[in-house]
């Protein structure tokens, strides 16, 4: 005999918080707030891309200011060192 139900219909019409061995209002509660925070998120990606255009439209490189956030985000070191090899490759290509 499988541990599963058979059918949807008996899933439904249980009243047990544990159905299929699943704790089915812990589920519930784990989906629902990855529903939020993705709506959050949504709204905030809305928020940046305004920021984003306001920079363009005061005449700021929103491609450079792009480059600066994701420098900021690493390490001083790995940014030292990402740098030297920048300028050794240029040397390299004779730029």
């Amino acid at each position: 005999m499988s541990e599963f139900p058979s059918t949807h219909n008996e899933f439904s019409s249980s009243n047990d918080p544990a159905v299929g061995g699943i704790a089915a209002d812990r589920l519930r509660s784990i989906i629902e707030r990855v529903e939020r925070l993705e709506e959050e998120r949504k709204a905030l990606s809305g928020d940046i891309k305004d920021i984003f255009t306001e920079a363009k439209s005061a005449g700021f490189n929103v491609k450079v200011i792009r480059q600066i956030i994701r420098l900021r985000k690493q390490e001083p070191a790995e940014v030292e060192e990402q740098e030297t090899l920048l300028d050794v490759y240029r040397l390299a290509l004779g730029m």
